[in-house]
């Protein structure tokens, strides 16, 4: 049923973009009740505006902490118009019917973001805002309501459409997003109380963007975030569902390391990594070290892409390249096909919680932060500063790769990888022939392992292979037969008591 605007409540934080709106309010000859700041704002306008306190009998009291939580302004909002008990209640206590409410939140997030002050954060939760827009959303079927600036040019156009009347479809469906945005008030403002919270799960992202489609074609997908906030898009088409993963697993190993280096990523999982003195010695290695699993990956670097990388880089096949800066000729170069996405990264606080669903509910964990709890050297002989230096950039790409995980490091190049094994001996196997495939010699090499070793064959093997040191967090009632054996054998192992498991 069409319902036609008579009267409105103001009452808004946001000013930019409310002016076209109440000039079109006042040419429909539609009464307009208004508080405070937006009262003046509506005089200044020079266009007639009735303040609140009229209907109170109050002003605003308590520093502003109480405006509109009375009786005739939630009667105006509230009462049903096809019930006669409602009518004559409101004609009783002289209360008008109100069939527009505009109001929006003050700026609690933008608050948190910007200061640790409890006085201030406090201040800014609204109380009579979210009031009045449920109260309005709950009488949807009578009421207009907009809760944020987002929706203003929507009614700006109905109104203009329409003449002021409005359909029940359209009344629902203001009230339906009013209600959303009220939760995700409540829930940032649950969280600056409690943290990450016991009771409930308590999280909503807004900025919903729609994928082409999920991680298979036929399934459809969004992303909820803002991902302006970590990256400048500097080329290509928008990025697809299975892009945000692999993107997500190439910033989540590039955090961890802080010499020049490039990495491949290939569904999550690192295919090609290296650290060098230039980035274009990091691609090199990087590629070589599975330059068939890189066709169609992600790569990623934490130094300038100049343009000899920009050259070599263009030679083969890719979806994303990301990297903290470009040189201008390098650009020119990565633009050269107009799907290629590249992005510049920028830099961000990391997200300190994972989130999965499954079953019925969601699993909520810390990432996945540090290395290593110790280094305990427990082989036959301590690690050279030439295989500590490998041990750690193993231990770190290693921790990337799914589980059962195996990483060959020689020189701080990634030389073979076994992962998304069900056995970490072949996880290993796999590791080895990938090495033999690229032509690699593994004398010299270290191994890191995701998990402990729970049987000595994984050192025997790799040792067989040329490995000379490995990685690993121990923790098997096993552990002594892979220590004896590099005791035994003069190889080098640590115990770094943290495991890393990734499914």
């Amino acid at each position: 049923m069409n319902k036609k605007i008579q009267s409105a409540l103001i009452s808004v934080f946001y000013k930019d973009g409310l002016e076209p709106i109440v000039r079109q309010l006042h040419d429909l000859g539609i009464t307009i009740y208004s508080t405070g700041g937006t009262q003046s704002f509506v005089e200044k306008l020079e266009i007639p505006v009735i303040p609140v306190e009229s209907l109170t009998g109050y002003p605003s009291i308590l520093g502003g902490r109480v405006k509109t939580l009375h009786p005739s302004v939630f009667g105006g909002i509230l009462g049903r118009r096809d019930q006669q008990s409602d009518i004559k209640e409101m004609k009783e206590f002289k209360i008008p019917e109100l069939d527009l409410v505009i109001v929006d939140l003050y700026p609690f997030e933008e608050t948190v973001a910007t200061t640790t002050e409890e006085k201030l954060i406090i201040e800014k939760i609204d109380i009579g805002g979210p009031s009045m827009i449920r109260a309005a959303a709950k009488n949807f079927r009578d009421l207009v309501v907009v809760a944020s600036k987002s929706e203003y040019q929507h009614l700006e156009e109905l109104l203009k459409e329409q003449k002021g009347e409005t359909s029940i479809e359209q009344r629902k469906s203001f009230a339906a997003k009013a209600f959303e945005i009220v939760a995700h008030y409540d829930v940032a403002i649950a969280k600056y109380f409690n943290g990450t919270g016991n009771s409930y799960f308590l999280e909503s992202v807004n900025s919903p963007k729609a994928m082409r489609y999920g991680e298979n074609p036929h399934q459809s997908g969004i992303f909820y975030g803002d991902l302006s906030q970590k990256f400048k898009q500097l080329n290509g088409k928008e990025l697809s569902y299975n892009n945000l993963v692999d993107v997500d697993a190439a910033v989540n190993l590039m955090d961890e390391l802080t010499d020049t280096s490039f990495a491949i990523i290939k569904h999550t999982n690192v295919c090609g990594a290296a650290s060098r003195q230039t980035v274009k010695q990091s691609w090199d290695a990087a590629l070589a070290g599975d330059p068939e699993s890189a066709f169609g990956g992600v790569l990623i670097t934490n130094g300038t892409v100049d343009n000899n990388t920009a050259e070599a880089i263009n030679e083969i096949f890719f979806e994303v390249l990301i990297a903290p800066s470009f040189e201008d000729d390098a650009l020119d170069v990565l633009r050269s096909k107009k799907n290629r996405i590249v992005l510049q990264s920028k830099p961000s606080d990391k997200s300190r919680q994972q989130y999965r669903s499954l079953l019925n509910g969601v699993l909520v964990q810390q990432t996945d932060d540090g290395n290593y709890s110790k280094w305990e050297e427990v082989g036959g002989r301590p690690s050279t500063e030439e295989e500590k230096s490998d041990l750690i950039f193993a231990n770190i790409l290693c921790k990337h790769l799914k589980s059962n995980a195996i990483a060959l490091i020689k020189n701080r190049q990634l030389t073979g990888k076994g992962c998304g094994q069900t056995s970490r001996i072949d996880a290993l196997r796999h590791a080895i022939e990938k090495a033999k495939q690229f032509n690699f010699d593994l004398n010299g090499a270290v191994m890191a392992s995701d998990a402990f070793f729970p049987f000595s064959d994984c050192v025997k093997l790799g040792h067989a292979a040329g490995v000379t040191a490995f990685i690993q967090p121990g923790g098997s009632i096993r552990d002594n037969e892979s220590i004896e054996y590099c005791q035994q054998s003069n190889l080098a192992m640590v115990i770094t008591g943290l495991r890393h498991f990734r499914h």
